[in-house]
């Protein structure tokens, strides 16, 4: 009898949710975006469908980018209720959110990722700098002449971009667009070696859009692959050419570290305690956002928060971190636990 008076008063719930233009007529979490965060993502909601009442959320790898489109799409059951992002969201991308009537968003950080260079173990471990990493993928590059002058990408090998690198053809197998991992890599690496030269440094205060196009725009002529969102068909593809590398979060190379290893950056090894102490030089913080329409409507919305949350989940010696995500530091923690219980709305 009560089960029933509980259904009841769900089913009038979620119906009386619909005609005020919110989610219903869904009992499961629906999940979307960055397919780094996603083995975090299932893990938790894998934990939370063990241990509590409500069924195990649904989650879909679309990329950062791609999972923030879907988001922001709408309110209802057609619209996902939580997005997975390798980055923060834009605020072109809150403004579409608005626009289309997602107007209270929960923010939660939930840890840190490094972001690698890997090649198959049959090869060498390579040792780059950013600076290598802008001259070996950016479509134009300072004139190798001298001079303030850009010319069209002309580095073929590794070891045209730096005599001490391998004489092997430059082949770095990518994520498209879409994915948060990309934007953080060209964000990181790529500025980061663009800036390595002081005209183009300059540029940033006197020409932004200059700039941005400099360091950010990924050559086209076959140097750089994309790959797309699954990781998995890098990694063989990587066993098939020993000579190429690919761009993956830590997390992947740690569960991967059988088959491919991680290049060194600045002479840093890609390992947990180099990304958690802040000395490897690519590193990025991980999200995920709750659309609060949803919570009181979609079933069990705050308690996967809380499983998340938790010091068993994100902690120091969470199962989380055994998947290889850099947990935050404590006080970062309270503060995004928070955040998420209160469901406080994200301020820009």
């Amino acid at each position: 009898m009560l089960k029933k008076i509980v259904l009841t008063t769900l089913a009038v719930a979620l119906s009386a949710a619909l005609c005020a233009g919110h989610a219903s007529a869904r009992d499961y979490i629906s999940i979307v975006g960055s397919s780094t965060v996603y083995p975090f993502a299932t893990v938790v909601a894998e934990q939370f469908g063990k241990t509590s009442n409500f069924k195990t959320p649904k989650i879909e790898s679309t990329g950062s980018g791609g999972g923030l489109k879907l988001f922001c799409a709408g309110v209802g059951v057609s619209h996902p209720d939580i997005t997975n992002s390798s980055r923060r969201i834009k605020k072109s991308e809150v403004a579409i959110c608005e626009k289309n009537g997602v107007r209270e968003i929960v923010e939660v950080k939930i840890g840190y990722d490094g972001i690698v260079l890997a090649n198959s173990k049959k090869s060498k471990t390579f040792t780059l700098t950013k600076k290598d990493i802008f001259l070996a993928l950016a479509k134009q590059v300072p004139d190798p002449k001298g001079g303030e002058k850009l010319v069209k990408n002309p580095y073929r090998t590794w070891k045209d971009v730096d005599p001490q690198l391998p004489n092997v053809k430059i082949e770095v197998l990518g994520p498209p667009p879409t994915s948060g991992t990309r934007d953080a890599f060209v964000e990181l690496a790529m500025e980061g070696g663009a800036k390595e030269f002081g005209w183009i440094k300059a540029m940033g205060k006197t020409d932004k859009k200059g700039y941005k196009r400099i360091a950010h725009t990924i050559r086209e002529d076959g140097a750089f692959v994309e790959a797309g969102e699954n990781d998995n068909l890098i990694v063989q593809k990587l066993e098939v050419n020993p000579d190429a590398l690919g761009i993956f979060g830590f997390s992947f190379l740690d569960q991967n570290s059988d088959r491919i290893q991680g290049s060194l950056i600045a002479g840093v090894e890609p390992t947990f305690e180099a990304i958690a102490a802040g000395d490897y030089p690519i590193s990025r913080p991980l999200y995920f956002y709750v659309k609060k329409a949803h919570v009181g409507v979609i079933p069990g919305i705050e308690e996967y928060l809380a499983e998340f949350t938790s010091p068993r989940a994100w902690g120091e010696d969470g199962y989380l971190a055994d998947k290889g995500m850099i947990p935050m530091p404590e006080e970062e923690r309270e503060k995004f636990a928070a955040d998420a219980k209160k469901l406080n709305a994200l301020q820009m």
